[in-house]
């Protein structure tokens, strides 16, 4: 995804993990301290789960490569630029602050952006069942299990 396409939100604006609490008091604190400071601090893995979905929503490719446990992180990641992710499920999540792995399992949903082609687009679903682990006081996505 190219910065034309990122998605700016101001901390007023709804939080596009369906939390349904604004974008200031829900993911925008854990993005913003990442771009302030460099310090991943969501507090479990559901937290961490709906930032990695707002970072998708967003574009913040930075985010999702920082949070990403390191023995499986890829080297770089191209996010698509014709493609939304609009509406995030949890369905079953486990692991708290005290917690060192835990898991979420969920539905996100994607589609089109405006003015693609009718004939190329497309709107779909991913349903997974994600894995987390703590590593010196943060949370990070290790990797996630298609269903």
């Amino acid at each position: 995804m190219t910065e034309l396409n990122q998605v700016e939100l101001n901390h007023e604006d709804r939080c596009p993990c369906s939390s349904g609490e604004v974008y200031g008091a829900c993911c925008g604190r854990f993005l913003g301290e990442f771009a302030a400071s460099g310090t991943l601090t969501a507090p479990a893995p559901e937290q961490l789960m709906r930032s990695r979905f707002t970072a998708f929503a967003t574009g913040d490719a930075a985010y999702l490569l920082a949070s990403w446990h390191p023995s499986t992180r890829p080297a770089a990641l191209e996010l698509e630029d014709d493609i939304r992710w609009y509406r995030l499920d949890i369905l079953g999540a486990s692991g708290g602050p005290f917690d060192a792995s835990g898991t979420v399992e969920f539905v996100a949903y994607y589609r089109s952006v405006p003015g693609v082609p009718a004939e190329e687009r497309v709107k779909g679903s991913m349903h997974e069942l994600s894995r987390f682990e703590k590593v010196g006081g943060a949370w990070f996505y290790v990797d996630g299990d298609v269903r």
